[in-house]
Parts: C-alpha cells; sequence; structure tokens
C-alpha cells in the first residue's frame, strides 16, 4: 500500500463535502459525531482506506480512492 492510497478523516469529510472546511471536520470528530465502520472515531489523523464506511450524523458513505 502507497501514501496515496490513503485518506485523513478530516480531509475526507471535506472530500465529501460533509464539512466545508478543516475546522469544522475537526468539531464534527471530537464531538464524537463520526463513525468508521462502525466504530466512533476521534482522531481526525485516521487514516482511511477504500472500503471503509465513514457515518456521519446518521448519513453512511464508502470511502473509494
Amino acid at each position: 500500500m502507497t501514501k496515496t492510497d490513503t485518506i485523513k478523516l478530516d480531509q475526507y469529510l471535506k472530500f465529501i463535502g460533509v464539512a466545508p472546511t478543516g475546522g469544522q471536520a475537526k468539531l464534527l470528530i471530537q464531538d464524537g459525531h463520526v463513525q468508521v465502520n462502525g466504530e466512533t472515531e476521534i482522531r481526525r489523523g485516521r487514516q482511511l482506506v477504500t472500503g471503509d464506511r465513514v457515518t456521519v450524523l446518521g448519513r453512511s458513505y464508502q470511502v473509494r480512492l
């Protein structure tokens, strides 16, 4: 796996349009509103890979890199 095969959680939230800024992505994550593969994730630097499922405020997204 190369570095391009991953994306940080906060960057992904911006990429899919859930958070317009990095600051808002950080708040969503820190406040416990984000789950990765069914587990609440509070690390905004969490590395995501293709196939991960991210759920934000009840809406789910499948990671495709």
